[in-house]
């Protein structure tokens, strides 16, 4: 279980740094297909190395892969909208949740009371954060964020548990690489693609890498432990990412968001300690 919550955590640090990313850029739907694609190609080598996941995982994959893309439409929006230290909290802790649920009803796991007292404390936690003066719109699209994050990650732990997480995770960024391309050549984004790659390329790498570890880190976990716990666990990124937004992105009303984060923070460390 130490070897879970390990992962869990370092996925957290590099999925904040990563959203931190698309949400500073000026095209984000741009930066999170550069990210996600270049990702992918670029831990092909790696994938030849360990070897791919199998073709019994190739429905999954491409089921995810497909979630992917309303998840990243989805995301970009939210971050359109609203803040980074609103949209990413709401977002990620609303898809554990989701992901935690998804993991008892369709994949056997099992929580126990106190598990799952500690997932409310959680969802308190992200409740606290919508306030009067909210937009509505970025709630709502926080919210499709957050069912296309719980549905993809309880279709990704099945596949990681049915193959290996870390080559899953990699065959994943890389599936959901080529399925935001076929969407953005489809909806006549090629071009823009293309002009932004002199002056991207190296964001669009650097994020790459953090969101294909970050991701077959989280399924490793997924493997060692259930996907609630996991899951959970993983939202430790919203307190980052409401620093993030406070500090970096100077957001107004950024301390009561990392008082609610806290909160959330405080549900994640009771999950830890009663596994």
């Amino acid at each position: 279980m130490t070897e879970a919550t390990l992962l869990a955590l370092g996925s957290a640090v590099l999925h904040a740094a990563w959203n931190l990313l698309i949400k500073a850029s000026n095209e984000r739907f741009l930066a999170a297909w550069g990210q996600f694609l270049v990702g992918g190609l670029l831990f092909v080598p790696v994938l030849l190395v360990i070897g791919p996941p199998g073709t019994a995982v190739l429905p999954l994959l491409v089921a995810s892969s497909c979630v992917h893309v309303v998840y990243v439409a989805a995301l970009v929006r939210a971050y359109h909208h609203g803040d980074f230290s609103f949209a990413y909290p709401i977002a990620r802790g609303g898809g554990a949740l989701l992901a935690a649920i998804g993991g008892v009803v369709f994949l056997s796991d099992t929580l126990s009371g106190g598990e799952w007292l500690a997932i409310l404390i959680v969802v308190v936690g992200l409740v606290s954060l919508v306030r009067p003066g909210v937009s509505a719109i970025a709630l709502a699209w926080a919210a499709l964020t957050a069912l296309t994050i719980g549905t993809y990650t309880t279709i990704d732990i099945e596949g990681a548990r049915r193959s290996a997480g870390f080559s899953y995770g990699i065959s994943l960024v890389l599936g959901a690489g080529i399925a935001l391309t076929v969407a953005g050549v489809a909806a006549g984004r090629g071009p823009a693609f293309v002009r932004s790659f002199p002056a991207g390329w190296r964001r669009y790498a650097l994020g790459g890498v953090l969101s294909t570890v970050a991701y077959s880190m989280v399924l490793a976990a997924g493997r060692l432990a259930p996907a609630g716990y996991v899951a959970a666990l993983r939202e430790f990124s919203v307190v980052l990412g409401a620093l993030g937004g406070w500090l970096v992105l100077h957001e107004r009303m950024g301390r009561h968001r990392v008082y609610s984060s806290v909160v959330i923070a405080m549900g994640l460390a009771l999950l830890v300690a009663l596994r």
